[in-house]
Parts: C-alpha cells; structure tokens; sequence
C-alpha cells in the first residue's frame, strides 16, 4: 500500500513539474525576453546587423550610471511648508507625481569639472573656444569689502579642494557638462559592450555617445543610458524630502519634512553626533561657522560633497553647501500653471515675452543683497536679452536656514554665476511605468 502512495506521489509531481515547464515555455514576451520571432507578424528577429530581419539587441535593463542614485518616484505634496517670510506666494503646495528616476549622489565637485576641462583641452576634434567658455568664473568670490581674493585663485584648482562643489557655474554651463558626461559614459558603455567608438578623445555631442565621424551609438543597442541633465524643480524638490523615511503601513506618511530630515531643528538629536549641525548654512548675522574651539558646521565657506550625513534617500547636501540649478524657468505662478505628473516650466509657456528683472521682485532683491551675486553688477539684472530666469533651490553656506527648505525657491539669470550655487545631475528611468 505504501509502495504505491509512494508511485502515485511521484506521479504527481512529475505532472506538475511538466505543467511547469509547460507554463514557463510559455511565457509572455518583455522587453528583457522578447522571444525569437514576433508576435505581431511571426517573422523571425535578426541577430545581427545584417540579416534581413528586424534586429532585437540583447537587453538586461538600464545600465547604472557612474554617481547615480535611484529615486524611487510617487505622489507627493510640492510646495513650502515654512512661513512665507518673502510674501512671495511663488510655491503654494499642490499634489502631483513624480516619475521615478535617477539623481546623482553628491553636488558636482571640483575634480569632476576639472576632469570635463581636462578632455574639451585635449580633444582635438573641438572647437578651442569650448573650453574657455567651460572655464567657471573664479571671480565670484571677489567682493569690495571683504579679502575672499585667495579662493579666486585656489578654490578650483588647489588639490585641497577636490571634493568641494564647484561654483562659479552658470545654468548655461552646468547643462553644456551635463551634455559632455552623457557623452563620455555611453561611449564608456559602448566600448565596454564591445561597441568601437573609435577611439580618440572625450566627445562632447549631445544625447548619446558619439565616435569618430560624428555617430551617435543607437538607444536601442540597449547598452548606453538616457542623458544626464539638470533636474527638474518638481524632481529635485521630490528627491531633497525624502519623504520614503517617513512611511508605514500602506501609503501612509507619518509627517511631512521642513528639511530634507525630521524635525524642526537644525541639529543632530542622536547618539554620539548629537548637537552637531545637519547641513552647511550660516547661523545668523556675520555667523558662517561658530566659535573656534566649537564651530558649529565646521565649514565657514563649502563643504566637501560628502561632508554631511545624507538623506532617506542616500542623497548628500541636499540642504545648505551650495545652492543648486534646477531644470525650470521660474515664474511666480508656476504652482499654478502646471501638470500633476512630472511638472516642469518651460520657456516662455503662457507668459508675455519681457525682461524679468530681479530687482523688481522681492525675492529678487534679497538674492542679489545676500550673496548670489556676480562680481560684475551687470550681470545681477535681467534685462531684454535675457527672458530666463531659473530657479535655484537648496540653500548654501552663505544661507540661513530658512532657504534650506526644500519648498523655497529662487531664481538666478540663466548665464551668470555664484560662489554659492552649484548643481548636480538627473536622468529618467527609462523603460519602466513608475
């Protein structure tokens, strides 16, 4: 009796490893297994360039991108939540949706840009004026009344600076870097994936790598990744939250944030690191950094990008250090212009085309008394030539903590330059619904 429990027991999984096998034979296609042939026309896929028929390249997802960080993407609540001590009434919460995506770990420091000038220089296929125009202006240090002379000329270049984050950039150049980046790590990519490129220098086309001859390796050769570029204001706002550290049970957030970490206070409340500041900001009036024997940051200008602890979301200076240039033009009613998935304003979008001059703007007038000034007085208006002003966000070391909320926001002229804002990077996540 039980030698046949035993046969009939054998039977049974030996008929449910076949359904088994049967099922996964069967399996729907996706973008990772698209099977053999296709299914609209059952005409068989290429495996190589030069067979006849369509080609499907081998794909095993988006490629990680050097210094990125995934962001998990979802509903969340834009908008400040501190008093609006500018009565500037230009970032009234709304809800929207934020595609997941990708945001670099650190702002861009010294020895990255550096790096970028090293290969426009060396790359002979370039036009000689690129690099200059690369070159930041170390003069935004420079101010009448104060000796701030020695970091015009070390703050760049001394090796003691390396992972400091780089000033002196303006919107226009930090998006010519994130155009040269997205060019070097897919022809990385490309090589490494045994794609030739070609060879020679650092190129610096647009959207894609690019080899000898001006050719761009292809998307769907599945082996480069989506562009590098500025975030958005929605995303960058999204990612300085942080808001994943603060949810339990199922779509349930227990608070939302002042600053990219819990609490109303600006210091550590744990463990060894209590009372130690969280971010890099001035404390008050002629207070960069404390007392000597105590200082309260420990940085009376930047900081080193990993200086500070990082957010929920693995993210350094996300509040305080140096601003950082965002994606959008601004515009004071860009709450309430916008759509709720992926928000982002865009040049002159229901707007009449007229000098934008922050001098006329409360928010304007405190950005230009209180350090995002160019050493040029030229450079602080907006004038006719200049119908851009973008938005810059995060608050820096010559801030005081109100500006380190995520919902603050100002704005900057696209082609002039700060030593207090500075910028990281961000890039889709691409084949993916959420």
């Amino acid at each position: 009796m039980k030698k046949r429990i035993h046969i009939l027991q054998g039977a049974s999984y030996l008929l449910a490893g076949m359904m088994l096998f049967s099922a996964c034979s069967k399996q729907k296609p996706t973008s990772v297994n698209p099977g053999s042939k296709s299914t609209a026309t059952g005409l068989e896929y290429g495996q190589s360039e030069g067979d006849e028929g369509f080609v499907v390249n081998e794909y095993k997802g988006q490629p990680p991108a050097p210094g990125m960080i995934y962001i998990e993407g979802g509903r969340t609540v834009l908008g400040s939540s501190e008093e609006d001590v500018m009565y500037a009434r230009d970032n009234v919460e709304r809800t929207v949706t934020i595609q997941s995506f990708f945001m670099d770990e650190t702002e861009i420091a010294n020895i990255h840009w550096l790096e970028y000038m090293h290969y426009l220089k060396t790359d002979s296929a370039q036009d000689p004026g690129i690099w200059e125009r690369a070159r930041p202006d170390t003069t935004v240090w420079v101010k009448e009344l104060s000796f701030n002379d020695p970091y015009r000329d070390h703050y760049l270049r001394y090796p003691g600076f390396r992972y400091y984050p780089v000033v002196g950039v303006s919107w226009n150049q930090a998006n010519d870097y994130c155009r040269w980046r997205t060019s070097v790590v897919n022809q990385k990519l490309a090589e490494d994936a045994g794609f030739s490129t070609g060879g020679g220098g650092a190129p610096a086309a647009a959207g894609g790598a690019a080899p000898a001859g001006g050719e761009r390796i292809p998307l769907e050769s599945g082996v480069v990744v989506p562009d590098y570029r500025l975030p958005s204001e929605a995303e960058w706002e999204y990612a300085a939250q942080a808001l994943i550290g603060t949810q339990y049970n199922d779509e349930n957030q227990t608070h939302k944030r002042l600053y990219p970490w819990d609490g109303h206070a600006v210091r550590n409340p744990y463990g060894k690191a209590m009372g130690t500041m969280l971010a890099n900001f001035k404390r008050g009036r002629g207070d960069y950094a404390g007392i000597a024997g105590k200082l309260n940051d420990g940085a009376m200008i930047t900081a080193q990008v990993y200086e500070y602890p990082p957010n929920d979301f693995g993210l350094y200076n996300m509040a305080g250090n140096v601003n950082e240039w965002v994606l959008d033009v601004y515009r004071p009613l860009s709450f309430q212009d916008f759509e709720d998935l992926n928000p982002m304003r865009r040049n002159e979008y229901r707007d009449e085309v007229k000098p934008y001059d922050p001098k006329n703007s409360l928010i304007g007038q405190f950005t230009m008394s209180k350090g995002a000034t160019n050493a040029d007085p030229r450079s602080m208006s907006l004038g006719a030539e200049n119908v851009h002003p973008r938005v810059y966000k995060g608050g820096s070391w010559a801030d005081t903590p109100y500006w380190c909320s995520p919902g603050n926001r100002r704005f900057w002229a696209q082609d002039s330059s700060s030593s207090t804002i500075g910028f990281r990077c961000a890039m889709i996540q691409a084949g993916r619904n959420y």
